[in-house]
C-alpha cells in the first residue's frame, strides 16, 4: 500500500533526525481543510492519540501551510512540523562543510520567511507577550527584511561557490568524469567506496551523505575516471531546497556521465527512478535531446548508466536485469557490500572503461609546429599521452573527448583515432 511505504520513509526521516515514533494515523479526504489540514473530528481523535501515548512531537507526511501548523499547533498543544521540516532538520544537522552549510541555511531561511508569523506566535507565547506588545508588527516587518536580506548574501555566496567549483573543473579536464545520483540510500557511496578502495563514509541511513565527495577510479587499461558522490533526492523534496543546493548539482551538469543508483531490493524502486528522474529534468539533464525542441545543444541529454544496487538482497538478480534491459538497455546490476556476496561491481567498473574509451578516444592529432596555440590547447584540454616531431610537424598521441575530436576535423585538422609507432622525435608523457 502506497500511503503505507510513504509513512514508513517518513519515520525512517524520524529516526534519522532522532525521534521515537509511537503511532501513526491516516485520514482519507477530497481536499485538505484550509485550516487544520484535516477535518475537526479527525483532528479531536489525533489529539486524543497522542495525549495517550504520551507523544511531544506530531509529524505530517504532506506539506503544511502556515495557517495549518499554527491551527494544529494550538489545536494538539505540541509542536508541529511536516515533511518538508524534517528534512530541513535532518540536512542541518548532517551538514559539515561550509558549503553544505550555507545551503542548509538558505533553505531553512526561505522556508522559514512565510512562516515567520508563526514563529513570533510561539515567541509570544513563550514570554507572555513582554516586548511584543504595540511594535510586534514592525518588529516582524523588520525581521522579514532582515531574513531577505540574509537570503541575498547566501546566494551570492552559493553563486560564487559555483565559479569556483566551475574553475576547478576546468584544471582538471584531463580526466572524464562520471556523477553518483539516486534516491537517498540507495548506495552511492558505498559504491564510490568500492570503486576507489577509499575510505568513503557509509551509514544505512537516509541523507548520510551531503557534500559532494570526488575521488579517482581506475577502470583498467590505463582509462581512469573521476567519480563524484552527490546528495540523494527523496520524494516531496523541499522545492527550494533542491534550489539552495544547485551549486553541488551543478557537478552532474558538468560531467559527462550520470550513473543512475537505484535500490534494486526496494519494493517501490520504480517510483523512486521517477522521483530522481523528475528532479534531474528540472535541472535540464533529462530534458529533450536534439532536434526535440528548441535550443537543442543546452537541453542535450547526458549519456546515463543505470545501476540496479545491492543486487545481494534480491531472490533472482538475473531475472530482474532481463527485465529492466528493455527499458534500461546499459542497466548493470552491482552489491557495493564488502561481504564478497552478489555481483560486487566488476560489471559498473567494465561500463566506465567502455564509456571512457568512447568519452575519450585515443587519437593523434597532427599539428603544425608553428601552430603554438592549439597545442597549448590539446595540453589544456586533452590527456596527452606522447608527442612525435617530424618534418615540422607535431604528432600528439592523447586521449580526446569526441566532441573536441569533431570541432578539430571541422577545423581541418589532420586527426587519426588509435594508437600506431611514429617516426621521429618522440617525447614520453607517460600514461597514468
Amino acid at each position: 500500500m502506497r500511503v503505507d511505504e510513504h509513512l514508513n520513509e517518513l519515520a525512517r526521516l524520524a529516526d534519522t533526525a532522532g525521534a521515537e515514533v509511537v503511532g501513526r494515523l491516516i485520514q482519507r479526504i477530497e481536499a485538505p481543510t484550509p485550516n487544520l489540514y484535516l477535518g475537526p473530528g479527525k483532528t479531536e481523535e489525533l489529539k486524543g492519540l497522542m495525549a495517550q501515548a504520551g507523544a511531544t512531537l506530531l509529524l505530517f507526511d504532506e506539506p503544511l501551510s502556515p495557517v495549518q501548523g499554527v491551527n494544529l499547533e494550538k489545536a494538539t498543544g505540541v509542536r508541529v512540523m511536516d515533511r518538508a521540516e524534517v528534512i530541513l532538520d535532518i540536512f542541518a544537522t548532517r551538514a559539515r562543510s561550509a558549503e553544505a552549510k550555507m545551503q542548509v541555511e538558505l533553505a531553512q531561511l526561505e522556508y522559514l520567511l512565510p512562516r515567520l508569523m508563526r514563529m513570533w506566535t510561539h515567541l509570544s507565547r513563550i514570554r507572555g507577550g513582554i516586548g511584543l506588545r504595540g511594535p510586534g508588527e514592525t518588529q516582524l516587518e523588520t525581521d522579514r527584511r532582515a531574513i531577505r536580506r540574509k537570503i541575498s548574501v547566501l546566494r551570492r555566496r552559493l553563486e560564487d561557490v559555483a565559479e569556483h567549483r566551475a574553475n576547478q573543473r576546468q584544471g582538471r579536464r584531463d580526466l572524464p568524469h562520471a556523477v553518483l545520483l539516486g534516491y537517498t540510500n540507495a548506495g552511492k557511496s558505498s559504491l564510490l567506496r568500492a570503486l576507489s578502495g577509499t575510505d568513503v563514509f557509509v551509514e544505512d541511513r537516509l541523507f548520510a551523505t551531503l557534500d559532494t565527495l570526488t575521488r579517482e577510479v581506475d577502470v583498467g587499461d590505463g582509462y581512469r575516471f573521476r567519480l563524484s558522490d552527490t546528495v540523494g533526492f527523496i520524494r516531496k523534496l523541499p522545492h527550494h531546497l533542491v534550489a539552495s543546493f544547485r551549486a553541488t548539482l551543478e557537478e552532474a551538469r558538468a560531467a559527462d556521465l550520470l550513473l543512475h543508483v537505484i535500490d534494486a531490493s526496494h519494493p517501490t524502486w520504480e517510483e523512486q527512478v521517477d522521483i530522481v528522474e523528475a528532479v534531474l529534468e528540472e535541472m535540464g539533464l533529462y530534458a529533450a535531446g536534439p532536434g526535440e525542441g528548441q535550443g537543442a545543444r543546452a537541453h542535450e541529454r547526458k549519456p546515463v548508466i543505470h545501476v540496479f544496487n545491492k543486487a545481494d538482497l534480491l531472490p533472482d538478480p538475473a531475472a530482474l536485469l532481463a527485465q529492466v534491459r528493455e527499458r534500461y538497455p546499459h542497466a548493470v546490476l552491482t552489491s557495493a557490500g564488502l561481504d564478497g556476496r552478489g555481483p560486487g561491481v566488476a560489471g559498473l567498473r567494465a561500463a566506465l572503461h567502455t564509456s571512457a574509451q568512447a568519452l575519450r578516444p585515443l587519437a593523434r592529432v597532427r599539428v603544425p609546429l608553428a601552430d603554438g596555440r592549439l597545442l597549448a590547447e590539446l595540453h589544456r584540454e586533452t590527456q596527452v599521452l606522447r608527442e612525435t616531431h617530424r618534418d615540422g610537424v607535431v604528432e600528439v598521441t592523447a586521449r580526446v573527448e569526441a566532441r573536441m575530436l569533431g570541432r578539430l576535423r571541422r577545423d581541418g585538422v589532420e586527426v587519426l583515432l588509435g594508437d600506431a609507432p611514429h617516426g621521429g622525435e618522440e617525447i614520453d608523457k607517460g600514461r597514468t
